[in-house]
Formats: C-alpha cells, structure tokens, sequence
C-alpha cells in the first residue's frame, strides 16, 4: 500500500482510538483499515498500536512515529499547496481549538464566517479550558491566552486581557465594597476550578505582588457557572475580562479592587505550520486576526 495512505490511517487510529470510528472518518471499511495498520507494523517491523476489547492506544513507539507522520503529511499538503499556487481557493479540514467561553463568544463568530466565505472547508472546533498541544492532539490553529514559552510555533499576538474581580451591584449594595484584597475574607467568595484557577488569588499593586488564600462559599467546575451565581447575588468571583464583557457593558456585574489587577494577559493565535502555511490555515488566521484586533473587548 502507499505509504502516505497508511500513515493518513494510523493518524486516524491513533487520533479517534480505534478502528471503527477511524474508518468512519476516512470512509472506509474497518477491515481495510485494520489491514493497512497490520502492513504499516509490519513493513515498520514494530508494533504502533495497543489493542484491547475496550479501546486502542499508541505505544511508545507510535507517539514518535505518530508525530512524524503528521510533520511529513503536512509537508506534502504544504508542497501541494505551493504546487498549486498560493492564492488557491481554501479546502479540505480545520481543526481548532480555543478556551471554552473565549470559543464560544469570539471564535465561533469566526468560523461560521469562515465557513460561509470558503464553501469547499470543513471545521472541528474543540473548546477546552486547558494548555492544548497542537502538535501532539492534532491541531492546526488554537488561541493561548497568556505567556507563551518556547517553542516552534507560529503566534499572532490579537489583543490582551486581564484577571478581574466582580460581583453584581446588588450584592454590592447589601454587603459593601472590598477596598483591599484583605477584606475579601469577609465577603461571600465564587471560586472556579477551571484551568490554572487557584484559590490562592493574587493582586499587584505599584509592582508589589499580594497572594490571598481565599475560602470560597462556593465552587464550581465552569467558568459560566461562576459567571451565573455572581449575577444572581450570590457574591465575588475572579475571572477573565472577556468572560464578563457583556455583563460589565450591560451593567449587570461591576468590578472591583481595579486597582489590585495584574498586569494584561497577552492573547495569541497559535499554529504549527511555517511560512508556507496551507491557503486554509492562513485564511483563517487572517480572518480571525482581523476580527480579535478590531473587538473593543481585546484592545
């Protein structure tokens, strides 16, 4: 068998963990891709996958191998691409990822657009609250709010954004502003679980850095259920300023101790092509730089 179409099959396996769901994607039957899965192991004389009557997982050897598949597959697409002129029409499949309220509320907006402009693409958007690998999950696109570390990845920088906290001017009424973050311990606390949020809430004040271990009456595991709680009345919670835009612009939430905030997060565009990146990725960069630098919200 070709050797690019064995290695496009492990992808799948190793991506969807198993036979059947891999051949779905592929439009193929399970018994093919589980021939083309035993030719790779045996013309490779090494076993890539795990198998059981529950699921399938890469070995050791196939996280290396598995990761250079994908490096030489999006090379021979890049080639392609180059091959076929660099203003091509965008088509073929997206994936992207991004955190869960910043998806909803500022990507999503973006791939539908995406979609409706380049008729010939599909998108797989994963939204998750966590550092996503692009490389080793499979992405072509994410968004990273934050400090980037090394690495080999492309980035465009989109806006910032900062941690702050709100409660609603109800509660606010009832049971007074905070003026320092030490007065927090006498208030009703909202704290989220999600991604790197702590219970150890730190402030900053003329580059003095201030860390208060915080005891919240309530904590949940999204961003939204903090977000909803604090609306009702309940109390304070500590966020990110695009997940309460809407709520600071309409009133219903209001900040406090602004003067304690840290310094902005930076928000980037990350993605693991080069230069020559595929008319799909860089239309869709340049779609969503556009729209994340022209929002009011992140500049």
């Amino acid at each position: 068998m070709d050797q690019l179409h064995l290695m496009t099959v492990f992808i799948a396996v190793a991506e969807e963990q198993g036979f059947s769901p891999a051949a779905r994607r592929l439009n193929m039957s399970p018994p093919a891709v589980t021939r083309a899965i035993a030719s790779l192991e045996d013309k490779l004389s090494i076993k890539l996958l795990t198998r059981t009557t529950r699921y399938v997982r890469v070995t050791e050897a196939g996280e290396r191998y598995l990761e250079d598949a994908r490096r030489i597959l999006l090379a021979v697409e890049q080639a392609n691409e180059a091959a076929i002129g660099i203003n091509s029409e965008p088509k073929g499949h997206l994936t992207v990822t991004a955190p869960v309220l910043f998806g909803q509320k500022y990507v999503m907006p973006g791939i539908v657009e995406y979609l409706n402009t380049y008729p010939e693409t599909q998108v797989n958007a994963v939204f998750l609250d966590r550092v996503v690998n692009l490389l080793e999950e499979g992405f072509d696109v994410g968004v990273r709010i934050g400090q980037l570390p090394d690495s080999t990845m492309q980035a465009k920088n989109v806006g910032e954004v900062r941690l702050v906290l709100v409660a609603s001017p109800q509660y606010l009424a009832r049971y007074g502003i905070p003026k320092t973050p030490a007065e927090l311990k006498q208030h009703t606390l909202i704290a989220s679980s999600t991604g790197n949020m702590t219970n150890d809430w730190q402030f900053s004040q003329q580059n003095k850095k201030q860390i208060v271990r915080i005891q919240p009456r309530l904590t949940v595991t999204s961003n939204q259920a903090a977000i909803n709680a604090a609306t009702s009345g309940l109390g304070i919670t500590r966020l990110i300023s695009y997940q309460v835009a809407d709520e600071l612009k309409k009133g219903i939430l209001t900040t406090v101790l602004s003067d304690f905030q840290l310094p902005a997060l930076p928000v980037h565009i990350i993605h693991r092509e080069g230069p020559m990146a595929s008319s799909k990725v860089r239309c869709f960069i340049d779609l969503m730089v556009q729209r994340l630098r022209a929002d009011k919200g992140l500049n």
